[in-house]
């Protein structure tokens, strides 16, 4: 496709973006902590379903989904399952959530740790290996918008010139608006994602399927090669352990812009609301996994997978499709690379340099935003202009260091007798052994690193924590009038008893 067409369209979305981005701010002062880190806790209902919905579909929708249904086949539908998992986690836990941040002051998840365990270092150590997960993220979107305005250009625009210039679109009204231009910018995005992704997925059906209905799809693919209808897929990359621990591990992973955009809300209520609706986002991905499948018999000796939808659309699109699907697939990079890069700048602030450096609110507001520019050029920028292989594993790999905080949300929302002394123990041994068994010894037994942490991290926090004094009782008395309404502390050990709201 030699027309520029589609590579403007691209370009000009991303320029809508930067100015809804610098309009959200709308005269607020963004030094404060509260407004440029949770909006002011004042994100309506409607907002909110987007900002959570568009982002955690990402670029995984348009790139990382068509290129497993590509490689694994149905195995990519471990996606649906993650996906309504958090739908139920915001339900149930994202009202309690922003109890914690109104009631409490909490701008992040590094502070509510801190919080619950008396202990600036243990906040400032979650923090910082929860921003190792987050840090991945936003490096596999970042690779997948640079990656677009490569492809759209026709290869004029390199991939590192990419790099740089999404994230200085990102870093302008990131800055100037902080979680406010999040909100404005992806509910543009995922209104834009949904609508290009039906669009193109329809287009591909009625083209190679020989009609609207997927089903045509599947029944071509049980045809030609019906190992792509098995689990855990088609190639002998990827044994059953590996992606069943995978979809565990990815299920208890609390990521930290999950729990600022809880914050963000207007009320309780609202997330409620939001979190009922988002299962009916989700759909956004179905068509793009038809894609994925319709390129295994139209695309056979496709190099990288990841592009099989826009190596489809290159090559057999409208124009002005083609152009659609570099501005979707641009937004769903962005919308999801907006809040990693914000709660990271957000929490190195707050929970690690606040507490070191004494640092007062107004100073660590500024701070947060100063440091969204150093993250971007010494961090987010050389990983993604190297372009690791494989979008998904990177995140993967990412989410096996965050599952190892699981012990700090148990002992803030089940287990009032969980220590400081405990949750440290079990962060540091179940990091240490997922570090090990991703660079020395990668998955034993095919199981992934992440998992084989927790199983160590569990027992040694449960351990250490009977060994050892937890929290006043005072912090959990007023942590599990939120956590566990209707309980009350009974003993001088934190111990708690079932008692009726009435009391």
């Amino acid at each position: 496709m030699t027309s520029s067409v589609p590579f403007w369209i691209t370009l000009g979305y991303l320029g809508v973006a930067i100015l809804l981005g610098l309009r959200a701010r709308a005269g607020r002062s963004m030094n404060s902590l509260e407004e440029w880190g949770v909006a002011g806790r004042s994100l309506g209902p409607v907002m909110l379903y987007l900002l959570i919905a568009a982002g955690s579909v990402s670029a995984y929708t348009f790139m990382g989904a068509p290129g497993w249904a590509y490689t694994k086949g149905v195995a990519v539908f471990y996606v649906v399952i993650y996906l309504s998992y958090l739908a139920l986690v915001a339900w149930y836990f994202g009202p309690k959530v922003w109890a914690f941040g109104r009631r409490f002051g909490h701008v992040t998840q590094g502070a509510a740790i801190a919080d619950r365990y008396e202990s600036p270092l243990l906040g400032g150590l979650a923090a910082a290996v929860m921003s190792i997960a987050s840090l991945a993220y936003a490096v596999l979107q970042t690779i997948g918008s640079a990656y677009i305005l490569h492809v759209m250009s026709g290869g004029r625009v390199p991939v590192w010139t990419g790099v740089l210039v999404v994230l200085l679109g990102i870093a302008v009204y990131l800055y100037a608006s902080g979680q406010r231009a999040i909100g404005v910018t992806n509910a543009f995005q995922g209104v834009l994602m949904l609508a290009v992704a039906w669009a193109v997925g329809l287009w591909a059906s009625q083209r190679f399927g020989g009609g609207l209905w997927f089903g045509d799809v599947f029944a071509t693919l049980r045809d030609r090669d019906p190992r792509f209808l098995t689990l855990p897929g088609a190639q002998g990359d990827m044994s059953f352990a590996f992606w069943t621990t995978s979809i565990i591990v990815s299920m208890l992973s609390f990521m930290p812009p999950v729990w600022t955009q809880w914050m963000s809300a207007s009320s309780a209520r609202t997330i409620r609301r939001s979190a009922t609706w988002l299962p009916s986002y989700y759909v956004v991905i179905l068509p793009m996994v038809v894609v994925g499948f319709i390129g295994i018999y139209s695309l056979p000796e496709l190099a990288r997978a990841d592009t099989v939808a826009l190596e489809l659309a290159m090559q057999q699109m409208p124009v002005w499709l083609v152009g659609l699907l570099g501005a979707g697939t641009l937004a769903a990079s962005m919308s999801s690379c907006e809040p990693f890069l914000h709660s990271v700048a957000l929490s190195y602030a707050k929970d690690i340099a606040q507490p070191a450096l004494r640092l007062s609110d107004a100073r660590t507001g500024a701070l947060a935003r100063y440091l969204l520019v150093p993250i971007m050029a010494f961090i987010v920028a050389p990983v993604a202009i190297a372009e690791p292989d494989n979008l998904v594993m990177i995140l993967l790999v990412g989410l096996g260091f965050a599952t190892q905080v699981l012990p700090a949300f148990i002992g803030m929302f089940f287990w009032t007798r969980a220590s400081k002394w405990g949750v440290l123990a079990g962060i540091v041994a179940g990091f240490s052994l997922t570090l090990a068994f991703t660079l020395a010894w990668r998955n034993p037994l095919g199981v992934h690193a992440g998992f084989w942490g927790l199983l160590v991290n569990l027992p040694i926090f449960v351990l250490v924590s009977c060994l050892t004094r937890p929290a006043s009782s005072a912090v959990t008395e007023r942590f599990f009038a939120i956590a566990a309404p209707g309980w009350r502390a009974a003993g001088d050990r934190g111990a708690v008893h079932r008692t009726s709201v009435s009391e």
